[in-house]
């Protein structure tokens, strides 16, 4: 019996932009852009042509990279956003900055937001969207946040450290679901107060706000998870992905 439910070839990849991590191996002459497979790998299995966008100070690159692309997203990474970009000095407890690396993620985040272009923040990413958007941060989750669990988990990050209670509602909600998700956790800063045009979307039982989305543009969501590490282990985090691929295909159009 053949299935003549989906007609004509399968629906266009939109073109998919992916901030790289950059490192400087002490034993090496070049720096290097790091990426984790699972990013682009989540971005094709949901539908999307995942493509790395390296860094530039130049704001016409970063319009031109807008112009061949049709969503962004903006990774994690083991270092924080500058205390200055929201208002703050450095504290006792914050990690190491990569300046370079938050211009080039803040200029393209302003860009795509201002041509109401699909973002989706991951961890470090989605501490950069909060700020974006008017937001503060706590530099340290640890001295900053009383009473406060683990949120930089020791095991397999393919598995999950605490729940998040996702609120019904919400794009985060429309993408997988909404009431208890179970989370992997990396981070060590978190969403102090969300930006006066976004709305938190996920709390982790302790109070830590774990997901934030945009309320004035069509889709500008950041998670404080990993939902590309759990695409075997909890497949339903995909449905992020497939969002904001579908988003993006949208736009486009």
């Amino acid at each position: 019996m053949h299935n003549h439910s989906r007609h004509g070839p399968p629906p266009r990849r939109p073109n998919i932009g992916i901030t790289p991590d950059w490192s400087q191996p002490e034993d090496q002459a070049f720096a290097r852009y790091e990426l984790k497979v699972p990013y682009s790998d989540a971005v094709l299995r949901m539908g999307g042509l995942p493509f790395v966008l390296p860094y530039s100070d130049d704001p016409t690159c970063v319009e031109a990279y807008l112009d061949r692309v049709s969503g962004v997203l903006v990774t994690g990474g083991a270092f924080d956003v500058p205390p200055e970009a929201y208002g703050e000095a450095a504290r006792e407890g914050l990690g190491a900055l990569k300046e370079g690396r938050t211009a080039f993620e803040a200029a393209l985040m302003r860009g795509a937001l201002k041509r109401n272009m699909p973002v989706l923040g991951i961890c470090g990413g989605m501490q950069l969207l909060n700020v974006i958007l008017g937001g503060t941060l706590f530099q340290d989750i640890g001295r900053e946040v009383p009473g406060a669990r683990e949120h930089e988990q020791k095991h397999d990050r393919t598995q999950p450290q605490h729940p998040v209670d996702v609120k019904n509602g919400t794009l985060l909600a429309e993408a997988v679901g909404h009431g208890q998700l179970m989370v992997n956790s990396t981070h060590h800063q978190a969403v102090r107060v969300a930006g006066k045009d976004s709305v938190v979307c996920a709390v982790a039982p302790d109070g830590v706000v774990e997901a934030i989305e945009s309320t004035v543009h069509g889709f500008a969501v950041g998670v404080q998870w990993h939902p590309e590490y759990m695409a075997t282990s909890i497949p339903v985090h995909l449905g992020l992905y497939k969002s904001f691929i579908q988003k993006a295909r949208e736009h486009r159009r």
